[in-house]
C-alpha cells in the first residue's frame, strides 16, 4: 500500500473516531450537568496529558524539543486554532442549531482548502484536476447537507437556534479556523522534519492551555463523581482527541490538506450510523443517500 493511501486511511480513521464523539457526549450529558465547553476543555486536557506520557514513554522527547525550537509559534497556533474551532462550533450550535453549525463549519473548510489546492497546483492537468475536485467537493457537501438534515430531523435538533445570524457568523469563523489550522499543520508536516506525535502533543497542550480558562469563565459545574461520566471523559480525551489527532497529523504528511478535510467528513456519517444503531434514531433515505455521497467523495480522493 502506498504512503498516500496509508495517509488517507489514517485521516479516515480519525474522522470515524471523531464521529463517535457525539454519542459519547450524549452519554456524558445524561450523567453530568457539565457544559459542553467544560467537556471540550477536559477533552483537550486529558489528551494533552496522555500524549505527553506517550511521548516520554516512546522517547520522543528530543522531537518535542526540536519542534518547539524550530517552529514554536506555528505549533502553538495549530493548537490554539484547534481549541478555537471547537469553541466556535459549540457556540454556533447554541445560537443557530446543529444543522446550520454542522453544514457551514464542516462544509466551508473543504471548499476553502480545495480552492487553495487549485491555486497552488499550476500544472498542465489543472483543468482535469479542477473538474475532478469540483465533483468530489460537490458530492461531499451534498452528502453533508443530507446527513445533517436527516440527523437533525431524527433528533429534533433541526430547528433554527435563537440567534441565527450570530450562529451563522460563528459557523463561518469555525470553518475558516478549521481550514487554516489544517493547512498550517499540513505545511509543518510537509517540511519532513516534524514528527506527527510531537506536533499532536505540542498542539493539544497549547489548545488545552487556551481552552481551559475559557471554560472556567463560562461557569460550572466543573467536576463529577459519576463513574460513567468519568469513563466517557477519558474516552473523549484519549480516543476522540489524542488518538484521532495523532492519526490525522500522521495522515497529513502524505495527504493534501483539502483531501484530508473531505475525508474527515466521515465524522457525520459515523455519528449518524452510531445514533441509528445504538440510540434507535432513524437514519432515513436522506441519511442513506448522504452517507453514500460522502463515501463516494472519499473514494474519489484517491488518484
Amino acid at each position: 500500500m502506498s504512503s498516500t493511501r496509508i495517509g488517507l486511511l489514517f485521516v479516515c480513521l480519525a474522522g470515524i473516531l471523531w464521529g463517535t464523539g457525539g454519542l459519547a457526549l450524549e452519554i456524558l450529558r445524561d450523567h453530568s450537568p457539565m457544559s459542553v465547553l467544560t467537556v471540550s476543555a477536559y477533552r483537550m486536557l486529558i489528551a494533552a496529558v496522555a500524549l505527553l506520557v506517550a511521548s516520554l514513554a516512546l522517547r520522543r522527547g528530543p522531537h518535542l524539543v526540536a519542534l518547539v525550537r524550530a517552529h514554536p509559534v506555528r505549533a502553538v497556533v495549530v493548537g490554539l486554532g484547534t481549541g478555537a474551532y471547537q469553541a466556535l462550533y459549540f457556540g454556533s450550535v447554541a445560537t443557530a442549531g446543529v444543522t446550520v453549525a454542522t453544514v457551514v463549519s464542516l462544509g466551508l473548510a473543504p471548499v476553502l482548502l480545495a480552492v487553495a489546492d487549485l491555486v497552488r497546483a499550476r500544472r498542465r492537468t489543472a483543468t482535469r484536476s479542477t473538474v475532478r475536485l469540483t465533483l468530489v467537493v460537490g458530492s461531499a457537501l451534498s452528502g453533508l447537507v443530507l446527513v445533517s438534515m436527516a440527523s437533525g430531523t431524527a433528533s429534533g435538533a433541526n430547528a433554527v437556534g435563537p440567534r441565527p445570524v450570530l450562529g451563522l457568523l460563528l459557523a463561518i469563523a469555525s470553518g475558516s479556523v478549521y481550514a487554516a489550522t489544517t493547512a498550517l499543520g499540513s505545511t509543518l508536516l510537509a517540511s519532513g522534519d516534524v514528527d506527527p506525535l510531537a506536533l499532536t502533543t505540542v498542539a493539544t497542550t497549547a489548545g488545552a492551555v487556551g481552552l481551559v480558562p475559557v471554560a472556567l469563565a463560562g461557569g460550572g459545574p466543573f467536576v463529577t463523581s459519576d463513574p460513567t461520566a468519568l469513563g466517557t471523559l477519558a474516552y473523549l480525551g484519549i480516543f476522540t482527541m489524542a488518538l484521532a489527532y495523532g492519526l490525522f497529523y500522521a495522515g497529513l504528511r502524505t495527504t493534501r490538506s483539502g483531501a484530508a478535510v473531505v475525508a474527515t467528513l466521515l465524522e457525520p456519517v459515523t455519528a449518524a450510523v452510531a445514533a441509528a444503531v445504538l440510540l434507535g434514531e432513524r437514519l432515513g433515505p436522506l441519511g442513506v443517500v448522504g452517507s453514500v455521497l460522502i463515501l463516494a467523495a472519499v473514494a474519489g480522493l484517491e488518484e
